[in-house]
């Protein structure tokens, strides 16, 4: 399966990484590229730099298509014409999966409307101003409607991501990478500690 993972400056490093560990786990399975809405290096404060491909690139969706959060998002959600190529590969997309606050750049395209969604806890109240309209569940490690996965803060995506690893090669294989990687997989979206 092909994964596109979007890009953008100060991306969340965990958020992006998080789940390219666990999917890169199963090469046969995943391949992984970063794209960005201009191509070229992506960087954020934590000093990481990631060469991407142009959206544009992508023609006809992706397999899996991840948007991360992080404070970038800030200054994306403001971007149109990063939030029509956001909307156009999302709809031709299999999955979509975000991470954190990236649930605020799907959530402005208007593909969340009247769907369940969760986002990272500590910014939630400015990430539910970009989706009115969405149906968004504060406690809760990630959440499943459709083809569409939200997680909240961080490493949550982890857990969103070792859990849609589930559904599609199911629970065994999710919980023998996250023993390769001695991760200890929060398997009920519903165990949310960070939500109080």
């Amino acid at each position: 399966m092909n994964v596109g993972i979007l890009m953008f400056e100060e991306f969340e490093t965990l958020d992006v990484f998080g789940p390219v560990e666990i999917l890169g786990r199963l090469k046969e399975d995943f391949k992984i590229k970063f794209y960005s809405l201009s191509g070229g290096e992506v960087s954020n404060s934590h000093g990481i730099t990631i060469f991407t491909r142009k959206l544009k690139e992508i023609k006809n969706g992706v397999d899996i298509f991840i948007i991360p959060g992080g404070y970038g998002t800030r200054t994306a959600v403001e971007n149109n014409s990063l939030l029509k190529a956001i909307r156009e590969i999302s709809e031709l997309s299999k999955y979509v999966l975000t991470v954190c606050t990236g649930a605020a750049l799907l959530a402005k395209t208007g593909l969340l409307d009247f769907k369940n969604a969760t986002t990272n806890k500590i910014a939630f109240d400015w990430v539910i101003t970009n989706g009115q309209n969405v149906n968004w569940i504060r406690k809760a490690r990630w959440v499943v409607d459709e083809k569409f996965y939200t997680s909240s803060g961080v490493s949550a995506g982890m857990d969103m991501t070792l859990d849609f690893l589930k559904d599609l090669h199911g629970v065994d294989i999710a919980r023998q990478v996250a023993e390769q990687i001695e991760y200890e997989w929060t398997e009920d979206s519903e165990n949310d500690i960070f939500c109080k």
